[in-house]
């Protein structure tokens, strides 16, 4: 907009410049009627049509975006969900409504919480399918009614969602197993702890590591894959066994973000530092094993701007009628020690608090 145009917008609507500029941008500090009354003049003289226009036809009536993502493991989940709410919280003069309906772990409850979700007329849905198979029929009738559907961290393959969001598992797998195969001397073996092989994401990232590293640590060998389930106690378990039984063991990928009872039972059997770790993602808790030498380096999946993410390509197309791409694909950070104080992950969590002003509806 042209700055006379501003200008003459805010004398029609009696504000001032910097009222005009909040209004048209989607910025807080102002009252809702006036917001209101300065998009009605935006458009009444043919200005801003994405941000005036737009705006004005969604109107006051609310915009109901459903979420379905596991609570657990909250160490990457949390941050999800920050991501959504923080970019949802930019978008309360368009009536964005969070509908949160969340599972206690990934692939458990899924199917019941998007028919509650189906049924509360949403217009988009925000989804991580752990049990892709079960959900796919789902996902497609809710294409079917219109609701586009983003999955996040894991994907649906075969179902007609909209897009997903997420790092590339393959290219994830690939990069760990470069890193590891950098890190260990030739001829290593190594083992992968994932969560669930029946998930998309845990499967494709297994088969990247197992197919990059021997390719960077020559005659090296993956000699077994656990599966923790996102488990604690069970990842736990298996790994301290595990560990009993191979001694010449000389790294471990951790492919979910379930990576702090990997590193217990490491510490349990005297062998932090010994083995070459490799995780995936960041979080405050992982620090101290970074600084011990427990954790080697991380993959990190950047989850926070992957919900950012599936927020903004929705409401972009709702409002703007942008077109949704087929994937998003985000690219990964690599976090050894030296780059750890760079991270959001890393700092005072009062200081990441995230302030949410949308209405938010929770079972």
């Amino acid at each position: 907009m042209r700055k006379n145009g501003i200008r003459e917008i805010a004398r029609l609507a009696n504000v001032s410049i910097a009222t005009v500029d909040r209004a048209l941008h989607g910025r807080k500090g102002i009252k809702p009627a006036t917001r209101q009354r300065i998009l009605q003049f935006a458009q009444e003289m043919g200005y801003t049509p994405n941000l005036a226009a737009r705006a004005l036809s969604v109107g006051r009536a609310s915009i109901r975006i459903g979420v379905c993502i596991p609570r657990e493991i909250h160490f990457f989940y949390d941050q999800v969900r920050e991501g959504i709410f923080a970019e949802a919280s930019r978008y309360t003069h368009l009536g964005i409504e969070i509908v949160y309906q969340p599972v206690e772990r990934l692939g458990s409850g899924e199917a019941e919480r998007v028919r509650q979700l189906l049924r509360r007329k949403i217009r988009g849905l925000i989804l991580t399918p752990g049990d892709p198979e079960r959900l796919t029929p789902l996902i497609n009738m809710a294409e079917e009614k219109g609701v586009r559907v983003i999955c996040v961290a894991t994907d649906a393959p075969a179902s007609r969602r909209s897009t997903i969001i997420c790092v590339e598992p393959e290219l994830n797998g690939r990069l760990a197993g470069e890193l590891m195969g950098k890190l260990v001397p030739p001829e290593s073996q190594v083992a992968i702890v994932t969560g669930m092989l029946r998930t998309e994401d845990h499967l494709k990232k297994t088969q990247g590591f197992s197919e990059a590293f021997p390719q960077f640590c020559p005659g090296g060998k993956v000699v077994e894959v656990l599966e923790g389930h996102e488990d604690e106690e069970e990842t736990f378990r298996k790994c301290f066994e595990f560990l009993g039984n191979a001694r010449s063991l000389a790294g471990l990928y951790v492919s979910t973000v379930n990576c702090l009872p990997v590193c217990r039972a490491l510490s349990a059997r005297a062998l932090c530092g010994k083995i070459k770790v490799i995780t995936t993602d960041l979080f405050d808790e992982m620090v101290p094993r970074f600084k011990d030498g427990t954790i080697a380096g991380s993959i990190h999946q950047r989850p926070y701007v992957q919900g950012q993410t599936a927020v903004r390509l929705l409401i972009d197309y709702i409002v703007n009628r942008h077109p949704l791409p087929t994937t998003h694909y985000v690219s990964p950070h690599i976090v050894m020690t030296s780059n750890l104080p760079l991270f959001r992950e890393t700092r005072s969590p009062q200081s990441l608090q995230v302030k949410r002003t949308q209405a938010v509806q929770v079972s």
